[in-house]
């Protein structure tokens, strides 16, 4: 996979941890450095360890599904950047509040990586190996979480849904894009 796909996945994935954070500055108001720093850890730093063990995952059953990979890499993507759209189209409203604490993050950060386990079974399905994208996808997921908490606190959550079918729409391109070339169609 080349770069511009890593970073296209890593900045998709990022959208929901943006989306929260946006949310997390709004009712925060006032964010501290640390405020921004807590959610980029918390969550640049499941971000990178979900696509890890997806891609553990993906490995030990490649031999099963080798011969349909790019459908299985279609098929995860599609169904996570669908459920994105669907989400960030949709007219609710996700309660997030300003506790920053351990178990209040904790929870945020798995539900927002899960997607991201998802792209790690599927990037098991091609040649390329997982550290170089766990850590783009975290390192960006860092920053994006960091300038949403800042940009929640100013401006609101304004950009939060548009974040989150942005996102899901550049999965199902990536996804359309694995299955073209694994049919030979690109």
């Amino acid at each position: 996979m080349d770069a511009l796909a890593i970073l296209l996945i890593a900045v998709g994935l990022a959208m929901d941890a943006f989306a929260v954070s946006l949310c997390k500055g709004l009712a925060l108001r006032k964010a501290s450095f640390r405020d921004m720093l807590v959610a980029g850890l918390w969550f640049g730093g499941f971000q990178a360890l979900m696509p890890i063990a997806g891609y553990c995952l993906g490995a030990a059953f490649y031999d099963l599904i080798s011969a349909y990979d790019h459908w299985v890499a279609f098929l995860l993507l599609f169904a996570i950047g669908a459920n994105m759209v669907r989400e960030g189209l949709s007219g609710e409203e996700e309660e997030v509040d300003a506790d920053m604490g351990a178990r209040t993050m904790l929870l945020l950060a798995v539900a927002t990586s899960i997607d991201a386990l998802a792209v790690g079974i599927s990037l098991a399905m091609g040649e390329d190996g997982i550290l170089a994208p766990a850590a783009a996808i975290g390192l960006i997921t860092l920053a994006m979480s960091m300038a949403g908490v800042k940009i929640g606190s100013l401006f609101g959550d304004r950009l939060g849904k548009k974040a989150e079918v942005l996102g899901g729409l550049i999965l199902v391109a990536i996804g359309t894009k694995v299955l073209l070339e694994g049919l030979g169609i690109i």
